[in-house]
Order: C-alpha cells, then sequence, then structure tokens
C-alpha cells in the first residue's frame, strides 16, 4: 500500500495557503521555523508508524498537509527582506538628511517622464556592509547616459521610504515594489554620481553585456527604433525602450504577452531546440545528452533575456516539460505545473503575488482544461483551418483563466484579441526562429542582406497591425469595475462549467447557475455599497480637485480642463463603480447635508455673513491672514491641497497648531474625504 498518497498539487496548494496566511499573520521567523520543524518531526514519525498501524493514515494526512502550510509561512518569512538584520533599513539615520551609500546597478527599468530608473542592491552605508533592493531615479539629461549593470557608484544621499498614494484606489507602486523586495528609493543626478573600480562581476552584467553585444551587431543593419524595441522585448526579454504609443498598441489589442519573453517564447523556443537536437538521439545516452543540451540553453536564454520574474518561472516550468518529454517518462501536465509551481514558490514565495505569475499559470491550466473541449465543437476538413481552429481555440481557452484576473487588475477587455492572436500567434514560432538566425548572423558579422531587412518588414508589419487592431476603439471595453470577491466567484463559475461539459450531470448545472447568481448578487452588492454622498478633496501637485458624490454619480469640481478624464478621477470612478459626469468650474461653498467647505484661492476672498463654515480648503496660494480667517469664520478644520507653496503650507501648520486647530495638508495625509 502507498502511504504517501498527496499528490504534488496538494502540496503545492498547501505550500500556496501557508504563503498567503504569511501576509496576515506575523509570526515571525523564529515561531514559523519552530512550527515548521515540529510538524514535519511528526510526519515524518508518523510515516514509520504506519508501516506497523494504516489506521494512522489519515492523521499522517493532515499532518503532512499542516507540515507544508507551516513551511509556506516560514519559507515566506526567511524571504523577506526587511527581517533580516544586514538590511540596510537597520542603519539608516533617522536625524542625518543624508548617508554615504554605495551601490550597484542590478537592473535597468523602464524610465519615467522625468527620471531613468534602476533597481539597486545597497552594498554599504557609511562604513557599514549591508544588502538589500532599492529604487535608483537618475533624473534625465539631455545626454540620457545609462549606467551599465553591475556598475559601483558611491554618492551622499538619502533613502527614502516608498509612500502609499495620497489618493484613494489609486495605484499603488510602493505595493508593486513591496513584491520586488523594493521599499526605499533615491533620488540623484549624473553629476552627483561616483563610480568606483570594482572587480565583481554578476551574471546579470554579463547577461547586459551580451545583450549589448547583439545591440551593437545589429546597428549596420539599420533597424528603425520602434523596430530595435521590438526585436530587444521578443527575443531578449528587454521592453524598457519600447515607445509608450506602440505599448499602449499591444496592450489595447489583447497582445501584449507577445512582448513579454514568458511561457509561450520558452515553449517555441523548446520546440525549436527540440527539433534541432532531435538527431542526437541516435547516440548512446542520446536522450540524456539532449535533454542536458536543451536545459542549458534553456537556462543560458533565461539569464540573456534579463532572468525576470517571467522568465524562471517559464523556464523552470518548461524544464520540467522538457526532462518528461526527452525521457520519456509519463507525465501529467496538472502534475508538471504543480510541481513547478511548488519550486519557484519555495525559492521565491513573493512570485505569487506577481500579476504575470498569476496569468501564466491561469492562462496554461485554461489552456489545458478546456481547449479540448472547445476544439471538439467542430471538425475543420482542411489543414488550414483545422490549424485555425486550433490557434482560435488556444486562444478563447486562455481567455477563461486570465479574464476575472485582468478585469481586476486592469479593468479593460480587448474583445479583439481572438482576432490579434489568430493572425500572429500560428506565424510566432517561425518570427522567434527568423529573429533568433538575424541574432546569430550578426554575431558573425554577416552584413546586411535581404535577410535581414525582410525580418525588419516582419517587425514594421506586426506593429501596424497590432496599432490598427488598437484604433478600433468600439472593439475596447474600458473603465470595468471588479472586485477581489467578484474575482474569486468568477473562477468558481469557470470551475463549475467545466465539470458541468466534463461529466453532464444536473448537480453541476445547479452549482453553475447558483455561482452565476452569486456574481449578480456581488453586482447588486457593489452597486448598493456607493450609496451615499461624500465631498472629497484630492490631492494633485499644482492643480485643485474636489469631487462630489451623490449615490452613484460622481461630479467633478476644477481649475482643470476635462478634469472627468484625469487618472485620479477615473480610477476612483472605476474602482468605486460611480459615473462621473463633466467637470465644472470650482464654486466658492460646497454644502454636504449640514456641513459646509468653504474654498479661499488666490483671491483670498472668504467675506460671508450668517453661514457657519465647518471646512475651509486654501488652494492657489492665498495671502491671507490666517489667524484672522479662523477668528472670523471658527472653522473646525483647515485644509490645503497640492495647489500651494510649501512656505506657506508651513506657515499655516504652525498657525493652526498655535490656535489648536487642526490643519490637513493632502501632500502629507492625502485626500481629505468629508462624510
Amino acid at each position: 500500500m502507498k502511504i504517501f498518497r498527496f499528490s504534488i498539487i496538494k502540496l503545492a496548494l498547501c505550500l500556496i495557503i501557508g504563503i498567503i496566511i504569511s501576509k496576515y499573520l506575523d509570526l515571525g521567523i523564529f515561531i514559523s521555523l519552530i512550527a515548521s520543524v515540529v510538524l514535519t518531526s511528526i510526519t515524518v514519525l508518523l510515516y514509520f508508524l504506519c508501516k506497523k498501524n494504516t489506521s494512522l493514515v489519515t492523521v499522517f494526512g493532515i499532518s503532512t498537509l499542516l507540515s507544508f502550510i507551516a513551511i509556506g509561512i516560514f519559507v515566506t518569512n526567511v524571504n523577506e527582506d526587511l527581517r533580516k538584520h544586514s538590511h540596510f533599513s537597520s542603519v539608516l539615520s533617522e536625524t542625518t538628511s543624508e548617508q554615504n551609500i554605495t551601490f550597484r546597478i542590478r537592473e535597468l527599468l523602464k524610465p519615467n517622464a522625468f527620471s531613468q530608473r534602476y533597481y539597486v542592491d545597497i552594498l554599504q552605508i557609511e562604513n557599514t556592509v549591508v544588502t538589500g533592493k532599492a529604487l535608483l531615479n537618475i533624473k534625465k539629461d539631455s545626454l540620457n547616459t545609462i549606467l551599465p549593470i553591475d556598475a559601483v557608484y558611491f554618492s551622499k544621499a538619502k533613502l527614502n521610504a516608498l509612500q502609499i498614494p495620497l489618493n484613494p484606489d489609486q495605484f499603488s507602486y510602493k505595493n508593486y515594489l513591496s513584491k520586488q523586495q523594493v521599499y526605499f528609493q533615491l533620488y540623484e543626478t549624473h553629476k552627483t554620481l561616483l563610480q568606483l573600480d570594482h572587480q565583481t562581476r554578476t551574471i546579470f552584467g554579463f547577461a547586459a553585456k551580451f545583450r549589448n553585444l547583439i545591440n551593437s551587431k545589429l546597428k549596420p543593419y539599420n533597424y528603425t527604433e520602434d523596430q530595435l524595441s521590438i526585436i530587444n522585448a521578443l527575443l531578449l526579454g528587454q521592453r524598457q525602450h519600447i515607445t509608450k504609443l506602440v505599448y499602449d498598441n499591444y496592450t489595447n489589442a489583447g497582445a501584449i504577452h507577445i512582448l513579454a519573453v514568458s511561457g509561450l517564447h520558452v515553449g517555441i523556443i523548446l520546440l525549436i531546440l527540440n527539433f534541432i537536437f532531435k538527431p542526437l538521439e541516435r547516440l548512446k545516452k542520446g536522450l540524456l545528452i539532449k535533454t542536458s543540451i536543451i536545459l542549458i540553453l534553456l537556462w543560458i536564454y533565461a539569464l540573456i533575456a534579463g532572468g525576470s520574474a517571467s522568465i524562471i518561472r517559464a523556464t523552470t516550468m518548461f524544464s520540467i516539460v522538457a526532462i518528461g518529454m526527452n525521457l520519456k517518462r509519463p507525465t501529467n501536465i496538472y502534475n508538471t505545473l504543480a510541481i513547478s509551481v511548488f519550486i519557484l514558490l519555495l525559492v521565491k514565495p513573493n512570485f505569487l503575488f506577481d500579476v504575470g505569475f498569476q496569468l501564466s499559470y491561469a492562462a496554461v491550466i485554461a489552456i489545458v482544461s478546456f481547449q479540448p473541449i472547445l476544439e471538439r465543437l467542430w471538425s475543420p476538413k482542411y489543414l488550414l483551418s483545422k490549424k485555425l481552429w486550433q490557434t482560435l481555440t488556444v486562444t478563447v481557452a486562455a481567455q477563461f483563466g486570465i479574464i476575472p484576473i485582468s478585469l481586476y487588475y486592469f479593468h479593460q477587455f480587448p474583445s479583439l484579441f481572438w482576432l490579434s492572436n489568430l493572425v500572429v500567434i500560428p506565424f510566432l514560432g517561425i518570427i522567434l526562429g527568423f529573429g533568433i538566425l538575424i541574432i546569430v548572423l550578426s554575431l558573425f558579422g554577416m552584413p546586411k542582406t535581404i535577410v535581414s531587412d525582410s525580418f525588419g518588414l516582419v517587425i514594421d508589419w506586426m506593429n501596424h497591425f497590432f496599432g490598427w487592431i488598437s484604433n478600433q476603439e468600439n472593439f475596447l471595453i474600458t473603465d470595468i469595475p471588479f472586485t477581489i470577491t467578484q474575482v474569486i466567484v468568477s473562477y468558481l463559475i469557470i470551475l463549475c462549467a467545466y465539470k458541468m461539459f466534463q461529466l453532464k450531470n444536473h448537480r453541476w448545472v445547479a452549482l453553475t447557475l447558483l455561482s452565476v447568481i452569486m456574481l449578480q448578487v456581488t453586482y447588486s452588492y457593489n452597486f448598493y455599497s456607493t450609496k451615499g454622498d461624500t465631498l472629497i478633496v484630492f490631492h494633485k501637485g499644482r492643480n485643485t480637485l474636489l469631487g462630489q458624490k451623490h449615490n452613484n454619480t460622481l461630479a467633478v469640481f476644477s481649475n482643470l480642463k476635462s478634469a472627468e478624464n484625469n487618472s485620479i478621477i477615473k480610477s476612483y470612478a472605476v474602482k468605486n463603480n460611480i459615473k462621473t459626469i463633466p467637470s465644472q468650474p470650482l464654486q466658492a461653498i460646497y454644502k454636504l447635508k449640514n456641513k459646509h467647505l468653504l474654498i479661499v484661492d488666490s483671491l483670498g476672498v472668504y467675506n460671508l455673513k450668517e453661514l457657519k463654515v465647518d471646512f475651509v480648503l486654501l488652494t492657489q496660494s492665498p495671502k491671507v491672514n490666517l489667524d484672522r480667517l479662523i477668528d472670523s469664520l471658527k472653522p473646525k478644520v483647515i485644509i490645503a491641497d497640492g495647489n500651494n507653496y510649501k512656505s506657506y503650507v508651513k506657515q499655516w501648520s504652525n498657525t493652526c497648531k498655535k490656535q489648536k486647530l487642526p490643519f490637513y495638508h493632502t501632500g502629507k495625509t492625502g485626500a481629505y474625504i468629508i462624510k
């Protein structure tokens, strides 16, 4: 009898449960270590006892599951950089504005409008050797010099803790970076950095040098910036230089996954390598040799492509697939996926909260589950129609897995995704193979030929095609409100529907209908939960932005034109499932129930008679005597938004402190909400 009856799928699920628990229950490294050791010891003891007494099998099973939950909690705590004594946060000075910092450039990020950005490893603060990652912002200049990976720099600077968003329901860059183990950032210019001599080289540095070599070899081919940026994204996993227009075109066309080196690319490369090295199977131990070469090349490619989370997880998954495929071992795709999930999360538990991780595994599971069902709906007679039908069913099946997550994170649905994938996916293997050939030829010094020009034309064709799809705005559904509860219920519907088609019994039909009703209930709940009136003073630098919510409608008041389309307003409206109306000019007085908000702008006018003012909003840096205003109006709260000089805000804060009156600055405490 098999004692250990638990599949890797169950163990992976327990590991996931442990990782999630660790994020909500702070047990610490020591307690989670003790729990893991004790439960594992009990499990091992029960294993040997079960050989003599089979009645303990159930207890052994429960103990095993609990052990892996505890292991999930422990590995998450161990992987939290902030818990390590060597992390630089433990030596940061709270009183000194700047410190001597030495750091190494680790990864080049996509720049924003003002700065070139990098992940850096902090090596030393003052005379203390430390560890930990931070975000480096380099102010853009006319030269726009890119700092080399592995270069070590010295600077006198201040590491600032990342801040939460100042407005409700905004995207939190702090939360995003925390999943990358980045909690601090520093701002520099090229002039304030001093490069140091060093001998240490990392695999990231070697990979970056090789990518730079490839790009230098491609220069004689005279590719345009858009062509070269797509080549770098498609083959080398580097998307930093793609223009916003091109990136948005691929996103709106539902084809952004083509630009992210992930499972699709690694899977195609695996098929190409498997074909190239197939003759090795004729040798003695040829399968072992072939598998080893393929695995080595896959991981070399993963490192060259930047070693991002998406590439590492895809390479891990397809390494397991390659082993099973080439060693002729029977494999189950669900077990293969579970093994890769288990290994990845055991090493990097934070991958679980990465959007790409969630989307990739959701897509693969949906393809494996639903594609055979969809493919059986029609049996084309001809080869071309059969291949197109297979591509379409794969694309549609993938959507079953990714739609709930996509709606939750991105709030949009590109309804022409099927056309984008139907046209490009069948040729993507050829395009990738073509691109690899061009890179190899360039490395051997092959001059510009019709072959290299043809590849450039293919890239142009892709860009124009996705640009055309993106311009069909009527087919891009945006601003879709979707909550985490709706994500869970949606996957419940998908699971029930799958079992219904698989088993075809009344029980699963009833459960599917019940889950659909549950989804309708969540929409009703969201609709009624937004009832009520609210007045919000949003934080917006150099502008005044107010929102007055009445039930499911938001009226926007601002000195900005079309303020209802501002990202701050749109994010708040979408997350709260409310409609905005065209923005209006600012008014002097706003009323919410029995409360009044007075706006004092640059004119400094506030002469009011027989009106009780509860809140005063200072905006546009009015030159007022705040003591006189307070004595005259006797407000309960003074508010200053982001449209004021900092010196004025500081002066008003001191005045309110003397008057013992609450003072709120949206630039420090965030948007002020009046209910």
